[in-house]
């Protein structure tokens, strides 16, 4: 599992970049591949702050159901404060991991993972379990990051490159994309899609989803790769110091999928 320990700040911080511009963008583009119809069942696997799954209550109104879980004690309490769906059913929150999920099998119609498979050092067991949960010809998404793609400007090269290798060491995969397609074949799904969803962000700007990774880089990576708390702290300050000159981009895939 991740190093990353999602505790009640690191938790903030996330549910702070999860509503920026460019995340609500993403979470734009999931629902639309996830086609969601009223009544449907959905689970969220690794609900993280509970906005998808907020967003996803909406659209399946109060026939539908939708569960959220998450090994993160604070994540679902960030999530419980969106539980409460006007117009949708009351979204059901349980502490579960990925490779154990607390549900019958054909319990669901839709299944959705954003940023979490990366995270988890058994991804061919937690598909099966996706798999044995959803009905025949059910759906899944899955949303992660190649960290390979990444482009960050930065006044020094070789230290930009010291702290993303550091940052890496918070993952299980940090290329977990490229390899993911046939996980999916393995585990009986068919995939229908696959799609690239790349955030860009040019010019400094604090409610972007880089500006609000920085502090999360910082505070993670000191103490790994050689990387020391004032080089941690140089990098973020060079960062937020380019102003118009400020250029990140990352790439993050899509991968839609029925099971067979």
């Amino acid at each position: 599992m991740s190093n990353l320990q999602f505790d009640p700040e690191v938790s903030r911080q996330i549910e702070s970049v999860y509503t920026t511009p460019d995340v609500i963008e993403q979470r734009r583009v999931v629902r639309t591949s996830l086609a969601l119809r009223p009544g449907d069942r959905v689970l969220d696997v690794g609900v993280g702050p509970g906005l998808l799954a907020a967003e996803m209550a909406a659209e399946v109104g109060p026939e539908g159901r939708v569960c959220g879980i998450d090994i993160s004690d604070s994540m679902l309490g960030i999530a419980g404060t969106r539980s409460k769906v006007p117009g949708g059913p009351e979204i059901e929150l349980e502490l579960a991991s990925a490779a154990r999920l607390p549900h019958g099998a054909e319990s669901f119609d839709v299944a959705v993972s954003t940023q979490v498979f990366e995270y988890l050092d058994d991804v061919p067991g937690a598909l099966d379990e996706i798999r044995r949960v959803l009905r025949p010809a059910g759906r899944v998404v899955v949303l992660d990051t190649d960290w390979g793609s990444i482009v960050w400007r930065s006044s020094d090269d070789t230290r930009m490159t010291r702290v993303l290798t550091a940052f890496e060491e918070h993952l299980e995969d940090p290329h977990l994309p490229r390899t993911f397609g046939d996980m999916l074949g393995k585990a009986g799904f068919t995939r229908t899609h696959l799609q690239v969803v790349p955030m860009l962000n040019a010019g400094f700007d604090p409610r972007t989803y880089s500006a609000g990774l920085i502090d999360i880089v910082a505070a993670f990576v000191p103490g790994r790769a050689g990387v020391t708390e004032a080089e941690a702290q140089a990098w973020a300050d060079d960062l937020r110091g380019l102003g118009d000159s400020y250029f990140f981009s990352l790439n993050r895939y899509l991968f839609v999928a029925s099971a067979l």
